[in-house]
């Protein structure tokens, strides 16, 4: 574990630096905001084309990839379902819980593979990230529809999955790869640059977005989402790459997405579709300061 932590301590540090440049208003409210558009719809984008474009992905299971994602999330599903009639939660809590349950921070799980697997670990998140990202959305707007009556219809949330920047970089990325036209030599450099980027100002954007006032509304539904998110999803996860028989990395890198705290823009959501925000702000807050504990601690156990 020891050797874990120390690998990911840049990580760790870089989401406490955006906490304190919040609290200290430095540079300045404005800023973040910005700073988090930048990196969704520019920076991260270039930084997975670049990687996958490059990768050496042949011998890399897409099919089992994909079937492990939809049996992770089902899953989780199973264990949000469980646990919702100790919690007595009623529609808007649950689908807090669930948010909390399923979904993944994108910014945190790339710098942490990037600080342990490099450019190859990058390629293949691309590939977890093209499958996990359109069926989480889908999951959490159907929750959404059954208990907090904020479904906004199925053709609005396609159009957002076929406009998502990730999804599109990651589809994008697997074309230029397969093709074997790869990333042109004028335009390798220039995302190289640009990818630099993303890492450091997405985990600082993710710190400056933690609300610490949330945490006043910590109750039995942060605790559940992050038993949940924090410590079985991980295991679930090791035992589907094992039940399916991906190669090493595949099987660790998808051990790694597991471990993964809540996505910022589960607040978002919340607030669109009628859940309860001010629960969703404190499950965001508290998994993303308890993973530092939970990430090193499961990633040296289980992988």
């Amino acid at each position: 574990m020891s050797n874990m932590l120390i690998m990911l301590w840049p990580v760790f540090a870089l989401l406490m630096l955006g906490v304190l440049a919040r609290r200290f208003d430095f540079p300045g409210e404005a800023f973040w905001p910005l700073a988090e558009k930048a990196t969704y719809f520019v920076l991260f984008p270039v930084l997975l084309v670049a990687r996958l474009s490059q990768a050496d992905i042949s011998g890399v299971s897409i099919a089992g990839i994909a079937a492990a994602i939809l049996l992770l999330l089902l899953g989780g599903t199973l264990l949000c379902y469980l646990l919702r009639p100790l919690l007595r939660l009623d529609g808007a809590g649950f689908t807090s819980l669930y948010q909390g349950g399923v979904r993944f921070n994108t910014y945190v799980a790339l710098a942490a593979v990037s600080a342990l697997y490099g450019a190859s670990g990058l390629a293949v998140s691309a590939v977890i990230i093209a499958f996990m990202i359109p069926l989480l959305n889908v999951f959490c707007v159907l929750v959404f529809s059954f208990h907090a009556g904020g479904s906004p219809g199925l053709r609005p949330v396609v159009n957002n999955l076929l406009r998502n920047p990730l999804i599109l970089a990651s589809v994008l990325g697997m074309l230029l790869n397969y093709s074997g036209i790869g990333m042109p030599l004028m335009i390798r450099p220039v995302a190289e640059l640009l990818g630099q980027m993303a890492l450091p100002l997405g985990l600082l954007a993710v710190g400056a977005g933690l609300s610490l006032r949330a945490l006043r509304a910590v109750g039995p539904a942060l605790l559940g989402a992050s038993v949940i998110k924090l410590l079985l999803f991980p295991l679930l996860a090791l035992g589907l790459g094992a039940l399916l028989s991906l190669d090493d990395q595949s099987r660790a890198l998808l051990v790694l997405f597991s471990t993964m705290p809540t996505a910022s823009s589960a607040y978002i959501l919340a607030r669109q579709l009628g859940g309860d925000a001010a629960m969703m702000a404190a499950i965001i807050t508290g998994q993303t300061l308890l993973c530092a504990i939970t990430i090193p601690l499961m990633l040296g156990w289980l992988i």
